[in-house]
C-alpha cells in the first residue's frame, strides 16, 4: 500500500516556506523562504506530526530535526 505524500505550509513562518513528507520512506523535505531545500532521511511520522502542530515551525526544525537526521541539500 502506498501512502500519499503530504505537504505542510507553515502559517506565518518567516523562515520556512513549505515542508513535504514522504511517509513510505520517511523523508522530510524543508523548503526555506530563500529557496534552499533540504531533505532529511528516516524522520519518523510522529516527528512530522509534531512539526505540523508546533507553534513555531522554524524553532521545531532547529531543535528537533537539524543535527539529528542525515540530510542532503537539494
Amino acid at each position: 500500500m502506498t501512502t500519499v505524500n503530504e505537504t505542510f505550509i507553515p502559517p506565518a513562518s518567516s523562515n520556512i516556506a513549505e515542508v513535504r513528507y514522504e511517509p513510505d520512506v520517511q523523508n522530510l523535505t524543508v523548503v526555506f523562504t530563500g529557496g534552499r531545500e533540504y531533505t532529511y532521511y528516516n524522520v519518523p511520522a510522529t516527528v512530522y506530526r509534531q512539526l505540523t502542530l508546533a507553534s513555531s515551525t522554524g524553532q521545531f526544525v532547529r531543535r528537533n530535526i537539524v543535527g539529528r537526521y542525515v540530510y542532503e541539500q537539494q
